[in-house]
């Protein structure tokens, strides 16, 4: 019974896990949306270009951005709205995109 009860907490943790990973791209591109209007659509602007860029390098941005440390016009306001989590998942999602040629 505990070995049952150990596969089945296994193939759910798995399912979960597959789960997420497949909802992230969605959420990273939702998010990504929000920041149309400045950084162009699928994050290919004409001056404020994200698509391409390294994750880490608009995470510790953004995280500049969010604790003040950055200069910024609007960003430090607009990036105390996201969590950690969601900067980690649109910077994914940026990162992820191609460059604009």
């Amino acid at each position: 019974m505990k070995r049952l009860l150990f596969s089945f907490s296994m193939a759910l943790a798995a399912a979960s896990l597959a789960s997420a990973q497949t909802v992230a791209p969605i959420v990273g591109r939702s998010l990504a949306a929000t920041c149309a209007n400045c950084h162009g659509t699928d994050g290919r602007g004409d001056a404020f270009t994200l698509a391409g860029v390294a994750k880490d390098d608009i995470v510790r941005k953004m995280r500049e951005f969010k604790a003040g440390t950055r200069p910024a016009t609007v960003m430090n306001q607009l990036a105390k709205g996201y969590t950690d989590e969601q900067i980690e998942t649109v910077a994914a999602w940026f990162a992820a995109q191609k460059p604009a040629k």
